[in-house]
């Protein structure tokens, strides 16, 4: 195995603990398995598929664990980032759309319904070919009058796969936990 193979399957398989962790409401300890995979894939200059896969389970546990400020700065750091990259990759207009469906979740959850529904209406027309179902039913909905609290979008957001940790998705045989000094280090005590 090459030293770059090894890299990858090192900070996949942190990443895989983080999301085992993430299913059993240990977002705390996830976190830290996520950025540190993140900060692997970073330093070894890994594929940006891996950036971006690794900063979307960040911002799901944020999100389930309801830290929701973090994950509007972090949509706002990534549709920055989209625009100064002004890709015209159908890839990047689905991840921009992807972003701004996330966005409009969280807008919805702190009662911002008017910035949730500029966002919803963007993903929607960023989208193109790429269905969002959340976003189209979140925002017809909205039209019809009705009102959308937090049981209504929890149960649309599972309906239609919005998270992308779940455990039909993750493989407990990769998963490689942090060392408890690294843990510690993040200000972690052992999950274990």
């Amino acid at each position: 195995m090459t030293t770059t193979e090894n890299s990858i399957r090192l900070h996949l398989g942190i990443a895989e603990q983080g999301k085992l962790l993430a299913l059993k409401g240990q977002h705390e300890s996830a976190l830290a398995h996520y950025r540190e995979a993140l900060r692997m894939a970073v330093s070894s200059s890994a594929p940006e598929v891996f950036f971006r896969h690794y900063t979307q389970c960040v911002m799901e546990s944020l999100e389930r664990s309801g830290t929701l400020e973090a994950v509007l700065r972090y949509c706002d750091e990534a549709e920055a980032h989209y625009q100064r990259v002004a890709s015209p990759l159908p890839l990047v207009a689905r991840d921009r759309a992807e972003n701004l469906q996330r966005r409009a979740s969280i807008l919805l959850r702190m009662g911002r319904r008017d910035e949730a529904i500029d966002c919803l209406e963007q993903a929607i027309s960023m989208a193109a070919d790429h269905p969002l179902p959340l976003a189209r039913e979140v925002l017809g909905w909205i039209r019809r009058g009705l009102s959308v609290g937090a049981r209504q979008l929890d149960e649309a957001q599972r309906r239609h796969c919005y998270y992308i940790v779940r455990k039909e998705l993750v493989d407990p045989a990769r998963a490689i936990p942090l060392p408890s000094e690294r843990l510690q280090a993040a200000g972690m005590a052992s999950p274990f």
